[in-house]
């Protein structure tokens, strides 16, 4: 399966199994470790082993998850955002702006790479010596190649009970994030029906208690 670097920062807010909502970047602790699980990810942007995570990479990189969510629950409407900040987002303009501007913290050039007998490619080229700015721009550049690139029009908030995850629309008929949450939104849908029938069925008359009493 396909991942971006935007949607797993987004996904670092997530559903903790137990009817709650867990962050993943909570701790310096937490940060390392997801870090570490984005190796292939940030492959050529930064080296493995070579950045320490401290509290300001973190609260860094929770301002600059804020400002991605913002502009993925933008991406989705006129559907619902996720509801673990729907009610704190962001605003727009001013994730836009944020994005943009940890982007440009690192200036970059493409490099042509092209060896023999091989098809060429191309590579990035950074003189920023801080591995805390080239992750951090790595990560914002890819939330605007993410939101501008065909990704976007599949960009989805699962509607699955609890469920707080935002997703990429993989086939024409996919409705939730995984298939643990279609079959609880499914059960959910089930109980909702026999609880409607069941209503319906309490609210009628009974026949003994309909129509006037006999003498």
């Amino acid at each position: 399966m396909e991942r971006w670097p935007a949607l797993e920062l987004a996904s670092t807010i997530r559903h903790d199994g137990d009817g709650g909502v867990v962050d993943d970047l909570a701790t310096v602790q937490g940060l390392t470790h997801w870090i570490q699980e984005q190796g292939d990810l940030l492959a050529g942007h930064i080296a493995a082993g070579e950045l320490t995570a401290d509290e300001e990479l973190r609260l860094g990189i929770i301002e600059l998850r804020q400002a991605v969510r913002a502009l993925f629950a933008r991406a989705v409407s006129p559907a619902p955002p996720s509801p673990a900040d729907a009610h704190r987002l962001m605003r727009p303009d001013r994730a836009t702006a944020h994005l943009n501007a940890v982007a440009a913290r690192e200036p970059v050039a493409p490099q042509l790479d092209w060896p023999d007998e091989e098809a060429p490619g191309a590579r990035v080229l950074s003189a920023e010596t801080d591995p805390r700015v080239r992750l951090l721009a790595a990560l914002a550049r890819a939330a605007i190649g993410f939101l501008t690139g065909p990704q976007r029009t599949q960009l989805r908030s699962c509607t699955a009970p609890r469920c707080v995850r935002y997703f990429v629309k993989s086939h024409g008929r996919q409705e939730w994030c995984k298939p643990s949450c279609g079959n609880r939104a499914r059960a959910a849908r089930h109980y909702r029906r026999r609880r409607a029938v069941a209503d319906d069925g309490s609210a009628a008359p009974s026949a003994t208690s309909a129509g006037p009493a006999s003498d």
